[in-house]
């Protein structure tokens, strides 16, 4: 045996001719089937084309743009009328609120009008019956004044002096010139005046006026100040008998005084 008969072949084995046949064959039936479908297929196909999105126009931009802008003017505007209507509904309570406090603060007016006038037709119902009194009496203090002589009040003084003493009792306020509250001035002024005659305010212009009187020769209605004449501080009317009436203080208020229980500087006299 040669050394070389046992060494196996590296060659691959051909391929039969049968076999290589039926491949053939099979190819062959590949193609025709193939050239026979395209065949058939009909001549007037449309080919298959890629779809795209179709993208807006800008006229349609244009409109979309005109009726946002449209809304939101109707918006703005429409914003506009209700800030409007509720201005004019504030502004509308605000002037009822106005006018509720204007008639409340008109109704209190007339009813403290009406109230003083009541308090006026009592005081002047009163001093109308002292007067009256007066007049039928010839109004003469019960005590005799420095002199000794008794001291009468008639006509103009009898008012001003009924009417100092009706109103003993009252309060004391700085500035009050009635019905129910005064200060020194204010009862003085407010007594002249019924006589009908029309005082300064101020304590000192009042004590200014008229005639300077001696302490001893005092009648009623005459004014009784504390201080120079010019510059008083305070002021009086003297009611005869050696008593005063006059708006003190505010623990006190409007009293009937004897002289000497603080005894006046000087006096004037008006009437």
């Amino acid at each position: 045996m040669s050394q070389t008969a046992h060494i196996p072949s590296h060659r691959k084995p051909r391929r039969s001719a049968s076999k290589l046949a039926f491949r053939a064959g099979v190819a062959g039936g590949v193609l025709s089937t193939i050239a026979v479908a395209g065949a058939a297929a009909p001549a007037n196909a449309e080919p298959v084309t890629e779809k795209t999105l179709e993208m807006p126009t800008l006229g349609s931009l244009d409109a979309d743009l005109a009726s946002a802008v449209s809304a939101s003017a109707e918006a703005s505007q429409q914003e506009a009328l209700d800030q409007s209507l509720a201005a004019q509904e504030n502004a509308a309570l605000q002037k009822a609120a106005k006018d509720a406090r204007k008639a409340k603060a008109e109704a209190d007016r007339k009813a403290e009008a009406e109230k003083a006038r009541a308090e006026a037709r009592e005081r002047a119902s009163r001093t109308a019956e002292r007067t009256s009194l007066a007049g039928t009496s010839s109004y003469s203090a019960s005590d005799s004044d420095d002199s000794g002589s008794s001291q009468v009040a008639t006509g103009s003084a009898a008012a001003i002096v009924a009417f100092a003493k009706a109103q003993v009792g009252d309060a004391y306020v700085s500035g009050g010139t009635g019905p129910n509250s005064w200060d020194c001035s204010g009862l003085v002024q407010a007594a002249y005046r019924q006589a009908g005659i029309d005082l300064p305010r101020i304590s000192y212009d009042q004590s200014s006026m008229g005639t300077s009187v001696s302490l001893s020769d005092l009648q009623p209605g005459d004014i009784l100040y504390w201080g120079s004449r010019s510059g008083s501080y305070h002021v009086a009317i003297y009611v005869g008998g050696g008593k005063y009436v006059g708006a003190q203080n505010p623990s006190t208020g409007v009293v009937e005084r004897d002289l000497d229980w603080d005894p006046p500087s000087g006096a004037v006299r008006i009437l």
